[in-house]
């Protein structure tokens, strides 16, 4: 734990030590914040004929009513932050559903694509075959003229 500060600080004119486990600068600060709302309630003119105990009174409940909207905003900012994270959780899982999808097709791609090669390659094989086939037919056919037409 820290140690205990002790700080003098001013507060409405009059010096008041301040301690606590927080730095010198911030029990400064924690007197300012005070002194603006002193003087905010100052420059209203109804203010300055209020009985003391009154003033105090107006004061702290300015200064809660700040406390409590500051904690209403800090309440405010963690379910956003809840939110941001929880959607940043589910766009990252679908990042990955999506890359592995990707992944997936790619893999068919090249399966589809070596698939299509070796059918390109029978094709031309057959193709070939084929052709082979005919010009033999067709030498077959054309010796056959030749022989008929040599017989007449």
């Amino acid at each position: 734990m820290a140690a205990k500060t002790s700080a003098e600080v001013v507060i409405d004119g009059k010096v008041y030590t301040l301690s606590g486990y927080e730095g010198e600068e911030y029990l400064q600060k924690v007197a300012a914040y005070i002194n603006n709302k002193i003087s905010e309630f100052d420059g209203i003119e109804d203010y300055r004929h209020i009985p003391l105990n009154m003033k105090n009174t107006l004061i702290q409940l300015n200064i809660a009513d700040d406390y409590f909207k500051a904690k209403a905003q800090v309440e405010k900012l963690e379910r956003d932050l809840e939110n941001k994270e929880k959607e940043l959780y589910d766009l990252k899982h679908d990042l990955i559903s999506n890359q592995v999808k990707t992944e997936s097709a790619e893999t068919s791609v090249k399966e589809l694509e070596a698939k299509n090669k070796e059918l390109l390659l029978n094709k031309a094989r057959l193709e070939a075959a084929l052709e082979d086939k005919l010009l033999d037919g067709k030498k077959d056919n054309h010796a056959k003229d030749s022989s008929k037409n040599n017989q007449k």
